[in-house]
């Protein structure tokens, strides 16, 4: 099991609409049921991504996290190109240097290269890596209280009904 983060080029909030939003949220989903992901906890801020994840059995999860990656900046960036976000051209920019000066891209990039895993090896440190991702929404002064918050797993772990199925730990 893992901590993973990964976060937006030059920390840029691009993820602060909903449509941007729901697609992290679907590959997630269709990560969890095809492609072995097992989330634990997990929360969408505006340029960074938290997971408490694994893979299961017969999985890579570096893997899994790789094609997410890949998947869900496609699939950003094409929205971001026909739509009418007042940020679009600002943006575009960020995306397109930053693509640029990755020698693997040529084109536009949404997520830094990084991941930052951190190996969850027993339950103290699970318990403290679910409490920091449930927690940074209200950190950040979203929201008063971590289940209030949609893009989150904190919903699940009070007892609600969230966007994604979580796994026991």
């Amino acid at each position: 099991m893992y901590f993973l983060t990964f976060s937006c080029v030059y920390w840029v909030d691009i993820l602060t609409k909903k449509k941007y939003r729901d697609v992290l949220v679907n590959g997630l989903r269709y990560c969890q049921s095809n492609k072995g992901l097992r989330l634990i906890a997990w929360c969408i801020m505006s340029n960074h991504v938290h997971l408490i994840a694994q893979a299961e059995y017969g999985y890579n999860l570096a893997h899994i996290i790789r094609d997410y990656k890949k998947f869900t900046s496609k699939k950003i960036i094409q929205l971001l190109l026909v739509g009418e976000d007042k940020r679009k051209n600002w943006l575009l920019e960020l995306l397109l240097k930053a693509g640029k000066a990755n020698c693997k891209n040529q084109h536009y990039q949404l997520w830094r290269n990084d991941n930052h895993p951190i190996l969850l090896d027993n339950n103290y440190i699970v318990n403290q890596k679910i409490e920091y991702v449930h927690l940074n929404p209200v950190k950040a002064g979203v929201v008063s209280s971590a289940e209030h918050y949609i893009y989150s797993s904190a919903i699940a772990f009070s007892g609600g009904e969230g966007l994604l199925s979580i796994e026991e730990k």
